[in-house]
């Protein structure tokens, strides 16, 4: 399975100045658990502001530079390939960029709505979910912060 896993804003914002624009515990609690024990795929400034290899996972990050510590490629599709070798779930974690190239690969989007309508000069936004290419299949409330919405969706 290859899949997306990501916050959005109320207004469809994922980042400004390489940052997650707000703090929402349960979300980070949710996203580690799922993405425990698999190889995670991000760009190279999505790599920097985490500023470290996440733990327990496989970490490959798509760059021309090489990073210590974590698979270094080229490319998504390249990604894909070395996630595949070793890993029966891959989760892209970011950007706006690796998301937008990921979606051609991916079978799930996994999304938590975040309510926060973010102002930024330039905020970073995801590409917009296709309701021809995908279905929601699921929409719940966090039990742990009622303020959050997730939901799953599937490739048609």
């Amino acid at each position: 399975m290859i899949g997306i896993i990501v916050a959005i804003s109320a207004n469809h914002v994922i980042g400004v100045d390489n940052k997650l624009p707000w703090h929402y515990p349960a979300d980070l609690k949710r996203f580690r658990r799922v993405t425990k024990g698999h190889a995670v795929i991000m760009g190279r400034l999505t790599y920097e502001s985490i500023g470290k290899p996440l733990p327990e996972r496989r970490n490959i990050v798509v760059t021309r530079s090489r990073i210590e510590g974590v698979d270094c490629v080229t490319s998504v599709r390249e990604a894909v390939a070395l996630a595949a070798t070793r890993d029966q779930t891959v989760w892209f974690i970011g950007g706006a960029r690796i998301f937008e190239e990921a979606m051609l690969f991916c079978d799930i989007l996994d999304v938590t709505f975040v309510p926060d309508v973010v102002e930024a000069a330039s905020p970073v936004l995801f590409p917009t979910i296709n309701p021809g290419i995908w279905q929601r299949d699921t929409l719940t409330t966090f039990p742990e912060d009622q303020r959050l919405k997730h939901a799953i969706y599937h490739r048609l």
